[in-house]
């Protein structure tokens, strides 16, 4: 391996200071007093991505229901995350550290369905969300690893995907995920107690940028979500190089991205027939997110990784997302398991040889695909990162540091 440097990648770091009271504060000045009742039982969507300031949110919105008098609760909003079972999908909000929020977590797999959309895919709903007195959907508008179009992650998806547990996540992947994310809401927002949804946008940082109450109807919601896509992809981090003969990722996980590993980063040709661009050549990755609670969806992307990342990958978990994710002209490239070596340094070392590369090798090394405001690259990146305004180098070139079982400290 070539002697790495340290660099940091300027972004823009505009955030909400107080994300708890922001968000309380735009929910009561929405009007959800006159929605929430004393006694109201009310459920509160949260997802598997660990989006920036998440516990902070959830705080918020259940501080808004509780001055209203309501019942707050929390429902795991992630498809087919977790085993598809209501004790994985617990875990993975424990992991993110919803335990900490001061409201109970209510989970199950059931649904109730609400009928047959304009696509053809059958809509569902969570049953404990069915059942309650309002609804609030919490969500990170994004760019999606699937979607090149006006439509990605968003409000409108959380209720698809999210809301519909894992029968309405088949549902809408069978029929094409777009088009049943365009369709299925309509059936939900008419058939339950949607109060309303809160959409957050994310700078590089991980920081919200942007906390927006959107009212209960479709068109409300489909506007916030291609308006604040928009906004989103101003702060899309990219990594800044074209061509690198190998990208060492630290770490990849659902709590990351969708794909594990984002291909809007990676190149969609790791899990396309797409142009190779960006071209990197090898990718390592290191290691699998606790919170992903072993699901490693996307290190078929991937060329190499190691045994550690391999003991963490529980096959049953990945798989019942890959197959539920199963798309009219997908492909289950993401799932299946690279060569896995023994450590990290057997790892890189094997990758950068085998992309053949000259005597200068261009490596880069990330935390993930959703941080990319620090990184480390090789001497030969160095003449682009000075002539790169956003890029600053913080530590000259050095050596890589290994512990005695081989893997990076």
């Amino acid at each position: 391996m070539p002697e790495m440097a340290r660099v940091c990648q300027k972004l823009p770091s505009d955030h909400v200071s107080d994300p708890r009271q922001d968000v309380r504060a735009k929910l009561m000045a929405s009007g959800l007093q006159r929605q929430v009742q004393p006694g109201h039982r009310i459920a509160i969507t949260a997802g598997s991505r660990g989006i920036g300031g998440l516990c902070d949110l959830l705080a918020g919105i259940v501080d808004a229901v509780r001055e209203c008098g309501g019942e707050p609760f929390i429902i795991p909003a992630m498809g087919s995350h977790g085993g598809a079972t209501p004790e994985g999908q617990s875990e993975i909000l424990h992991r993110l550290g919803v335990s900490d929020v001061n409201a109970p977590v209510r989970a199950t797999m059931e649904t109730r369905e609400l009928g047959k959309s304009d696509n053809g895919a059958v809509a569902h709903i969570d049953r404990f969300a069915f059942e309650s007195d309002g609804i609030i959907v919490l969500c990170r508008t994004k760019t999606h690893p699937e979607s090149t179009g006006p439509l990605a992650s968003g409000l409108l998806k959380m209720c698809t995907i999210g809301l519909g547990k894992q029968t309405g996540a088949h549902q809408a992947h069978s029929h094409g995920l777009w088009e049943s994310v365009k369709a299925v809401p309509k059936l939900q927002l008419g058939a339950s107690k949607i109060l309303c949804g809160v959409a957050v946008v994310e700078n590089g940082y991980r920081q919200p940028v942007v906390i927006e109450v959107v009212p209960a109807n479709y068109d409300a919601f489909l506007e916030a979500d291609l308006r604040l896509l928009t906004f989103a992809k101003q702060h899309l981090a990219k990594i800044p190089f074209d061509l690198l003969d190998l990208l060492v990722v630290d770490e990849l996980g659902k709590t990351i991205s969708g794909a594990g590993m984002d291909p809007n980063i990676i190149g969609h040709w790791r899990n396309s027939d797409a142009p190779h661009q960006p071209n990197f050549k090898r990718i390592v990755v290191l290691s699998l997110t606790e919170a992903s609670l072993g699901n490693g969806l996307g290190i078929g992307m991937a060329d190499f990784t190691t045994q550690r990342f391999a003991d963490a990958y529980d096959p049953y978990v990945s798989y019942v997302n890959l197959l539920t994710a199963s798309e009219p002209e997908g492909n289950t490239r993401e799932g299946p398991v690279p060569i896995a070596l023994p450590s990290d340094r057997d790892a890189m070392e094997v990758g950068l040889f085998s992309a053949l590369p000259s005597n200068r090798p261009r490596v880069c090394r990330i935390g993930n695909t959703a941080r990319l405001d620090e990184m480390w690259v090789s001497e030969s990146l160095l003449s682009e990162v000075s002539g790169n305004a956003k890029l600053e180098i913080l530590q000259e070139a050095a050596p890589l540091s290994f512990n005695d079982r081989g893997n990076l400290f």
